[in-house]
C-alpha cells in the first residue's frame, strides 16, 4: 500500500489548502513511485506558487521514469529563476548527454552574467546556485566542463560581491537553507553596507 498522500491526488482541491500544502511539504521522497509521481508533476504544471514548483522539482529531480524527459524539459524552459532551472537541469541530465547540457548553459551563462549588472548584490540566488543539490553536485556527478565552467562563474560573482553579502546561509544536500548567521547579525551588517555608501 501506497504512503503517498491521497489529498496530492485531488485535482479540484486549491493549492492554497493548508492540509495539501502540509502534506506536499512533508512528503518522503520515499513515498514517490513510477504510478503516482505524475500527481506531483501535474501540480508543478497548474500552479503559479513558486514555491510549490519548487518544493516538485526538488522532489522529482533525482527520478529518471522516462515520462519526466519532457517534464524536466518543459520545466528548463518555463522558470525564470536561475536556481529552479538547474533543479530542472539536475532531472534533465538524466536523460541528456553532456552536448545538449553544454548548450543550455551556454545561454544559462549569458543569463547570470546579466544578473551581476541587473542586481549586483543578488546573495540569494548565488547560495541557491552553490547550494550542495544543485551545480556543486551536478559538478560531483557528472564532471562536465560546463558544470564545472558554469559553478566558477557563480563563485566568481559571488566573490565579487561586498564581503556584507556573503556567508548569510547556505543550501544542504536536500535543498535546504541552513543559516550561517542569526537574522538580526545578517539584516545589521547590509544595512551598514548601505548606510556607508
Amino acid at each position: 500500500m501506497s504512503n503517498f498522500p491521497s489529498i496530492l491526488t485531488d485535482e479540484k482541491i486549491k493549492d492554497s489548502n493548508k492540509d495539501f500544502r502540509s502534506a506536499l511539504f512533508s512528503l518522503d521522497k520515499n513515498s514517490i513511485d513510477k504510478d503516482n509521481f505524475v500527481h506531483l508533476a501535474r501540480i508543478y504544471s497548474t500552479t503559479k506558487q513558486l514555491d510549490l514548483r519548487n518544493k516538485v522539482l526538488r522532489l522529482l529531480y533525482d527520478f529518471d521514469f522516462p515520462e519526466l524527459k519532457d517534464f524536466f524539459d518543459n520545466a528548463y524552459k518555463k522558470e525564470r529563476y536561475l536556481d529552479m532551472k538547474i533543479y530542472a537541469l539536475r532531472g534533465l541530465s538524466q536523460f541528456t548527454n553532456e552536448k545538449e547540457i553544454e548548450k543550455l548553459l551556454q545561454k544559462f551563462n549569458l543569463t547570470l552574467l546579466k544578473r551581476q549588472e541587473t542586481t549586483p548584490y543578488n546573495y540569494q540566488e548565488y547560495e541557491l546556485l552553490r547550494g550542495q543539490n544543485s551545480l556543486s553536485y551536478l559538478v560531483e556527478k557528472y564532471n562536465y566542463n560546463c558544470f564545472k565552467e558554469t559553478l566558477n562563474q557563480v563563485n566568481a560573482q559571488y566573490n565579487a560581491m561586498p564581503d556584507a553579502f556573503k556567508g548569510h546561509f547556505t543550501i544542504d544536500e536536500n535543498g535546504e537553507g541552513v543559516s550561517l548567521r542569526s537574522p538580526e547579525e545578517s539584516s545589521k551588517m547590509i544595512k551598514d553596507f548601505f548606510s556607508k555608501r
